[in-house]
């Protein structure tokens, strides 16, 4: 196939405005935003979202910038807006093991209402009971059972100063204490004194007598002991028939509240009873007592905490499902937490400290996630892995286990939480996770593959207006011209390096339009405004290359731009830097000798050459043996080199200029130094597409622009590079005018005719190249077999 010049027509895609169907993108403000060129992400994302069985989690692959995350959150609101509201969730006091909070799940908002009622009822006790204690039904109650056991009590009494009399002993009360006396036969009391001169039988006597008290008295004490606790039992009792009406009739009143239960109907009522007979066994903590009296009120505060309902996940305010973004997942923001607080160098805590984390806020709903957040954190993510295995999660907080100190353990009660995980990952992740932690991949069914790139159809040109005008609505921009949303669409060709094909990554295009509107001072932002912002960006930018292309103008790089030269020519290289990529010619030459060590690749001698390049080289060596295939083995010893190349080599787009300097060495025939060639080249000699085809053929018409365009300066690519040409305007111009050219090649040996100006040929046709460098590769081989007679001599 014959090298082909391209046409300015050839050089780029260029879009009629009118083609797109409207004025201005204010027409398309009603249009529903589509998925641009991502038809099968979009499938697979709404098949993952709608399937309610577990283990279809959804992982989104895709670049950045390609709408991942922000059509993955629009479509998870629009599912979730057809779901019923999720439960709310609360922790409530476990009466029985405190340190074990109940989990408590509620239809939405009763949660809420519930915690309101709770509230309202420990104000209600402390207002109620104490008015209760203070009423005259229970002081008559506590006066009458005060009354009887002041009865037994004296009754008793009567019966001890009895048994006390008949042994000559008084008995008496004082300051609380029982005091008894000795008395005489005449009844009065003795003295020490009086009491050491009786005789020795009656102090026996005596003492017997005071022994037989001190037991009666024990039991005297002993019946009144058990005749109080009676009695404050009773008062206790008395208490709670006081009191219990109307905290019946208060926990009645919350029951009807929230009749609308769900599953967990019954554990609220034993928990209300729980409540009940918690308050009842306590109701002396409601008496009324002094201000100063620290410890009753600490007690009092202490058990009304213990009514309080921690609502953890509040859906009140809800209409469908949760969707939640966690863009900082750590531990406790996922997971959970227990807050503590030190007392007593004690890390103390309770139910009503602990928070919920996103995967609880999301149950019912949507989780969304990104990949390398979690793994950045060990614990992060072998906590997930254990949840996905069983779908329970456990709050808890590994940080005291750690801590220097003493801490009182909290352990929630687990609950099941049913969630949708969407997991945003590059397309490495993905496949690092299939192979290396399957378990953990098999709870990701569902591959969302977001394109970097789309066929261009009428359609997605049209959807990329909308897109446009939608994203003018948001950030409150002007709107744009058909005109320059057209540029618009021809910048997201250039992006693909592609006619046929738009980028899909989205993100370049708002970024470009917002640049190009703050350049509009009135109306609408027109193509003059987007040319001047893509300028402004690569003025930016272009700082690099900029002072590459003054060194060739200066002289430290060796770039020859006219003329010929033999085993030399410019081959073209695209440098990447992160935030630009440019394009930037590289001189490569090539010497060869008589000798057996074939091609040698001098990059790949100092370890400057990456192995796709030795790959290339060791291709090309390939075709040049099968090209002479009659002088097989070739006695050849050849050097090639990428000159003033330091940095490293890399990729297989010098190949062809490789293979086109060896011929040059070996037939002798000079190579037209105004031309830069790129292209791969495979062992059949034809020419391959390479990348970063558009950013080579600029970064070399600006380096012959600079030097002045005469006519002579062109570029050889691949002829199946054509439809990747979205070459800048002023190349398009400088072709039309003559001044530059761009020719394409299918087959290596078509190129070879145009650098030399010499038929390609073959090996037996008479001046050509392959002829020219046959005879010099049978030259190379009777010299060697010269040497080898000499040697062997």
């Amino acid at each position: 196939m014959p090298i082909s010049s391209l046409t300015p027509g050839d050089l780029r895609f260029t879009l009629d405005p009118a083609q797109l169907g409207f004025a201005d993108t204010a027409e398309l403000l009603r249009d529903p935003l589509p998925w641009i060129g991502q038809e099968r992400a979009e499938t697979a994302a709404r098949f993952g979202l709608t399937m309610e069985q577990p283990g279809y989690n959804l992982f989104v692959l895709g670049e950045v910038g390609s709408g991942r995350s922000s059509l993955l959150q629009q479509l998870m609101q629009t599912v979730a807006a057809s779901r019923a509201v999720p439960p709310d969730l609360c922790y409530l006091n476990n009466f029985d093991t405190p340190e074990r909070p109940r989990a408590l799940r509620m239809p939405a908002g009763q949660g809420r209402q519930l915690r309101q009622l709770m509230a309202a009822l420990v104000k209600s006790l402390q207002v109620e009971v104490p008015k209760r204690l203070e009423g005259q039904e229970f002081k008559s109650g506590s006066e009458r059972i005060e009354k009887a056991y002041l009865a037994q009590e004296a009754v008793a009494y009567a019966e001890l100063t009895g048994f006390a009399e008949q042994r000559h002993f008084a008995l008496r009360r004082e300051d609380g204490h029982l005091v008894f006396t000795l008395r005489g036969e005449d009844g009065q009391a003795l003295t020490e004194k009086e009491a050491a001169e009786l005789p020795r039988e009656r102090r026996a006597e005596f003492d017997r007598a005071e022994h037989e008290l001190h037991g009666e008295i024990n039991r005297f004490l002993e019946k009144t002991g058990a005749m109080e606790r009676v009695m404050n039992e009773a008062r206790a009792e008395l208490r709670r028939e006081v009191v219990r009406p109307m905290l019946e009739h208060e926990l009645q009143a919350i029951r009807v509240g929230l009749k609308k239960q769900i599953k967990d109907s019954v554990k609220l009522g034993v928990w209300l009873d729980e409540v009940e007979r918690d308050v009842l066994e306590n109701v002396e903590l409601f008496e009324v007592f002094e201000p100063d009296d620290e410890s009753r009120r600490e007690a009092l505060e202490a058990t009304l905490a213990r009514y309080r309902v921690n609502l953890v996940v509040d859906n009140e305010a809800l209409s469908g499902a949760p969707v939640i973004v966690e863009n900082n997942p750590l531990f406790r923001a996922l997971f959970g937490s227990i807050e503590y607080q030190a007392e007593n160098d004690v890390l103390v805590t309770d139910f009503s400290r602990i928070r919920a984390g996103s995967l609880l806020k999301a149950h019912g709903g949507f989780l969304m996630l990104h990949l390398r957040d979690l793994v950045a954190d060990p614990l992060v993510w072998e906590k997930l892995r254990r949840f996905l295995r069983n779908g329970r999660l456990q709050i808890e907080e590994p940080g005291t286990m750690s801590s220097s100190m003493g801490a009182v353990s909290l352990e929630p009660q687990a609950v099941d939480v049913d969630v949708k995980i969407v997991l945003i990952g590059a397309v490495e992740h993905f496949y690092e996770l299939q192979e290396g932690d399957p378990e953990f991949a098999r709870h990701f069914r569902v591959k969302v593959d977001f394109a970097d790139s789309f066929i261009a159809t009428e359609a997605t040109r049209r959807a990329t207006g909308i897109f446009v005008a939608q994203a003018c609505r948001r950030l409150a921009l002007p709107h744009f011209s058909a005109a320059a949303v057209a540029r618009l669409v021809e910048e997201t060709h250039r992006e693909a390096d592609d006619q046929t094909r738009q980028s899909a990554i989205f993100a370049r295009t708002e970024a470009l339009v917002t640049e190009s509107a703050a350049l509009c001072h009135a109306g609408l932002v027109g193509v003059a405004e987007v040319e001047a912002a893509l300028a402004a960006r690569t003025a930016r930018h272009d700082a690099v290359a900029e002072r590459l292309r003054e060194s060739v103008a200066e002289g430290d790089r060796l770039i020859t731009l006219q003329g010929s030269r033999v085993g030399q020519i410019n081959a073209l290289t695209q440098i990447d830097l992160g935030d630009t990529r440019f394009g930037f010619p590289v001189r490569v030459t090539a010497r060869t000798f008589a000798g057996h060590q074939g091609v040698v690749n001098i990059e790949r001698e100092v370890e400057l050459s990456g192995p796709i390049h030795d790959k290339g080289v060791l291709i090309l060596a390939s075709y040049l043996s099968a090209l002479f295939g009659q002088l097989a083995p070739l006695a050849l010893s050849g050097s090639i080199v990428f000159e003033q190349e330091y940095n490293g080599v890399e990729g297989d787009s010098a190949s062809c200029a490789e293979l086109y300097v060896l011929l040059s060495s070996l037939s002798g025939l000079p190579l037209r130094q105004g031309i830069a060639v790129t292209g791969a080249v495979n062992q059949h000699g034809e020419v391959l597409p390479v990348g970063g085809l558009n950013e080579k053929i600029e970064g070399w018409f600006r380096v012959c622009e600079r030097a002045g365009l005469d006519g002579s300066h062109a570029v050889l690519i691949p002829e199946r590079n054509r439809r990747h040409l979205m070459l800048d305007r002023d190349v398009v111009d400088a072709v039309s005018r003559g001044l530059f050219q761009v020719h394409a090649v299918a087959h290596v040996l078509d190129g070879i005719e145009l650098l030399t100006g010499n038929p390609a040929g073959g090996p037996e046709v008479a001046d050509s190249v392959l002829a020219r460098a046959g005879q010099t590769l049978r030259d190379y081989r009777q010299a060697c077999r010269r040497f080898g007679r000499r040697a062997g001599r």
